[in-house]
This record gives structure tokens, sequence and C-alpha cells, in this order.
């Protein structure tokens, strides 16, 4: 059934490699933020859902080559990875394991509501950006307003600078865009009331962000990749049967590698 659903044509990253007189390394993106988070906000991003993965940040270095090699194994007609012993996929249990984030409760979704986005970071964040790129604002100002917070602030100001943190790990990690200095402030609608934000499964949206970003990235022509790469990295770390003496650096190595692997090898 599945070799009816596949095309094999030059759409597909993998159909054409071969030609190419270079291989295609994609560019990769993680926003390491500068900070981590402070423990005077620990409750509120509990509350939101964030705690786990704000905790784990530190030092994230992708690896493009793995990233590619992966991608050139993805098929968008069925959401999976296919290799010789069968095919497998990154799961909301993996989203749920390697990064913490809810996958149950109300799906993140519906349009993105007409706002006044000054008026709305005024009363949810303290304080308003010098410029909006439409419905979106910049990681970097998030980073320079939102550095430290006292533990003698105010609850208001507690929350205000969990959700700039919430922000910043959406916007540098979790769903970042190909902008890579933009985060949009439909997220900020959503993280209102941070108790009723931890009812949210976020961990559905990344993943949900993640398989649609491999698609596009199975295009010959994409040069770039966005979503969360660390949830696709660390999935690949886990289910390597030789993590522990290192994953190969060359793209030639990695698809061999893959290549091998058998079903007991690898989560199907």
């Amino acid at each position: 059934m599945a070799n009816q659903l596949i095309r094999l044509d030059g759409k597909h990253i993998s159909a054409i490699q071969l030609q190419m007189a270079e291989d295609r390394i994609l560019e990769t993106y993680i926003n390491n933020l500068s900070e981590g988070a402070s423990d005077v906000i620990y409750g509120h991003l509990r509350d939101a859902g964030f705690l786990y993965v704000a905790r784990m940040l530190g030092g994230t270095k992708l690896d493009p080559t793995l990233i590619s090699a992966l991608v050139e194994r993805w098929r968008p007609e069925t959401h999976t990875f296919h290799l010789p012993c069968g095919e497998c996929t990154i799961t909301l249990e993996d989203v749920s394991l390697q990064l913490g984030l809810p996958v149950d409760g109300e799906v993140v979704t519906g349009p993105v509501l007409s706002a006044d986005w000054s008026e709305t970071c005024e009363q949810l964040l303290g304080k308003v950006p010098n410029k909006f790129k439409g419905s979106r604002i910049e990681m970097k100002w998030l980073e320079d307003n939102f550095k430290t917070i006292k533990a003698s602030a105010s609850d208001v100001e507690k929350e205000q600078f969990a959700r700039a943190f919430i922000l910043k790990l959406i916007g540098g990690l979790l769903m970042p865009d190909k902008s890579r200095n933009l985060v949009h402030l439909r997220w900020l609608l959503l993280l209102a009331d941070l108790k009723e934000a931890g009812r949210l499964s976020w961990g559905s949206a990344v993943l949900a962000t993640l398989y649609r970003e491999m698609c596009r990235a199975t295009q010959p022509e994409k040069a770039k990749i966005s979503g969360c790469m660390l949830l696709l990295q660390s999935w690949a770390w886990w289910n390597n049967p030789a993590r522990h003496s290192g994953i190969p650096t060359e793209l030639e190595d990695i698809r061999l590698a893959l290549d091998q692997q058998t079903e007991e090898e690898v989560s199907l």
C-alpha cells in the first residue's frame, strides 16, 4: 500500500541526490538562549507546561549533515522515514519524553486574531517593542528586555517575564521559522492565562510544525529547514544503535548507517 502512495519524481530530494554535483546540506537553526530560566518563574513555567524544556537548554549544537540525511528519507505522503527495514517516525510519545511538553488537551490551532499588538504586549509583557514586523516581533528585543528578574518582583511582573521566556522558547527552539529572529504574537495570545495555556497540547503543535517543515525540506531546491531540530536530532540519537560510539560525520556514511539499521534498532 505504501508503495502505491509514494511519488517517485524529481520533486523529492531522494530522487535526484545522486545526480547533484554536490551533496545538499541543509542550513539548520536553533537559538540557544543566553540566560536560562530563573527559578523565580519556575511555577509559572510549570503551569504553562514549559518547565521541563526550559531547564534542559544550554549550548545545544545541531548536526546539519545528520538532519539532511534524515530529510532524504522523509516521505510527505506518509509522514514517515523510509528505511530498508521499514518505516519509522517521531511520535507524540517522543515529544513528551524528550521535550516534556504536554501532548494531551486542546489542540493549538485556529485563525490568527486581529489584535492591537501594542496593547497586547503592554498588557501581557509589560513592555512594547519599538517596531513590529506584521504580527511578529524580534527575538533580540525579547532577549534585550527580559534578561533578569528579581525575586521581589510582583506576581504580574513574574507572569509577564514567564510569557516572554516562553516566546523565546517557541521562536528559538520549539517552532522557529526561517526568519531566524522573529516570533509570532499569536502565541502570546494563548499565554494570557498561563494555567489555561498548560491545558493546551503544545507537543502536538511542535510535532505538526516539524512534520510540515520536513515535508517542505524534501523539495530539492530548498536550502534551509526550520521547526524543532532539537527534537529531530535527539530522536535520531536515541534511535541510533551506535550512539555510544558516535554517529558518522560524513553524509555518505550516515546514509550507509541508515541503510544498515534493522527493525530491532529503530522505533517502528
